[in-house]
């Protein structure tokens, strides 16, 4: 990236993932400093394994966040999906696999729902998941009564799902160098297409320097990861989740009607957009990802429980989107937010636990935290109505 181009992003106030990297490094120099055991390759083994649920269900928050709304039923919908896995495999005795298909579909099925409430009927979208926020948890609660907990098969398929990792050298290794592999390919064929095209398109040694930067990333991240216990099969699956949703949004024209209808409804609508297709599906996706994040809520402790629809799954995954650079507003963000986010978010649950500090302090930096990357979003929209008005 050329130094007019950083110059204009400042002026703009267009500063994409910056500073959510900042406050990453940031977050990890200072527990590093306090505690020499955080970047410990045990620690963030676990810390790779205990971001995944919070992060598959932000991801479904960035889709709701990039129309300009919100989904406050995720956390809910999260627990819901750990409580219908659990009550229809060990309750009624059906196989793993049929028990997931069903939590999933429930997941969609109530985000779908509120979403054609929302679109159809007219009810603003903080009312219709307020009700889903309570009526899901009251369902979650229904079936997981009377102990309030159903624990499942520690060896089963779900269990697997943050227990599996992977100590192959050439496995891990040779993923990372597909993945680096990949980035270069697809850079490059976007650069050639949109050369061709007459397009503005990235400089070749700006494409090697981002290739180069992944490629570090990646092997230091397999190399640390296998000092522990290997890949984790969950950090993959989130990875995977992540590249998909990604390219959902920038290359498909469907992930242009999310951020186009992000960008204004009346603007969309007279462009010819089907404005209430696009608000279903998105709280399609969002009830989707929250059903499988709560899967991994579940996993992580071998049994459904009432945790996930407590409130702190919410907060944190909402959280997660808008500190990992996702626009309040609408129209602005990835699904790589997802990722950035609660990154943050766990790191500073992670570095509080290690020094034996107590949760109230953790609320009140990651709240901190939070109402920073407001003030940017606020600052960064400021500067984008600026250069309209001029």
């Amino acid at each position: 990236m050329s130094a007019a181009s950083v110059r204009r992003r400042l002026h703009d106030g267009e500063l994409g993932p910056v500073p959510a990297l900042l406050a990453l490094a940031v977050t990890w120099i200072v527990f590093q400093s306090l505690n020499e055991n955080f970047l410990s390759p045990r620690n963030l083994s676990l810390l790779s394994v205990d971001i995944v649920g919070t992060g598959m269900v932000a991801i479904g928050v960035v889709f709701v966040l990039l129309i300009g709304e919100i989904d406050l039923s995720v956390g809910s919908l999260a627990g819901l999906s750990g409580a219908m896995f659990a009550a229809v495999n060990v309750n009624l005795g059906m196989s793993e696999w049929l028990a997931v298909i069903i939590a999933v579909a429930g997941g969609a099925m109530a985000g779908g729902f509120q979403g054609l409430v929302f679109t159809k009927i007219g009810v603003p979208a903080f009312v219709v998941t307020l009700a889903g926020l309570l009526a899901w948890n009251g369902l979650m609660l229904y079936l997981l009564a009377p102990e309030g907990s159903i624990g499942f098969s520690e060896d089963g398929l779900v269990s697997m799902l943050t227990s599996r990792y992977f100590g192959s050298v050439v496995f891990t290794y040779g993923l990372a160098a597909l993945g680096t592999a990949a980035y270069l390919l697809v850079s490059y064929d976007d650069r050639r297409r949109r050369s061709a095209a007459g397009m503005p398109c990235r400089p070749m040694g700006e494409i090697w320097a981002r290739t180069a930067l992944l490629a570090v990333v990646a092997f230091v991240t397999v190399y640390v990861l296998g000092r522990f216990q290997g890949l984790p099969l969950a950090l993959l699956i989130f990875i995977g989740a992540i590249l998909a949703s990604d390219l959902l949004l920038r290359r498909t024209p469907y992930g242009r009607q999310v951020l186009a209808l992000g960008g204004g409804v009346e603007a969309a609508r007279r462009s010819g957009l089907r404005v209430a297709r696009v608000r279903i599906s998105v709280f399609l996706v969002s009830g989707t990802l929250a059903a499988v994040g709560g899967l991994f809520v579940a996993s992580r402790l071998s049994s459904a429980t009432t945790v996930p629809g407590s409130g702190m799954l919410l907060i944190n995954a909402i959280a997660a989107a808008v500190i990992g650079g996702t626009s309040l507003f609408g129209g602005r963000g990835s699904t790589w937010s997802a990722l950035l986010g609660v990154l943050i978010i766990q790191s500073i649950a992670s570095g509080m636990a290690l020094l034996g500090v107590q949760p109230a302090v953790q609320f009140m930096i990651t709240g901190g935290v939070l109402l920073t990357a407001v003030v940017f979003d606020s600052l960064a929209r400021r500067a984008a109505e600026s250069r309209g008005r001029a």
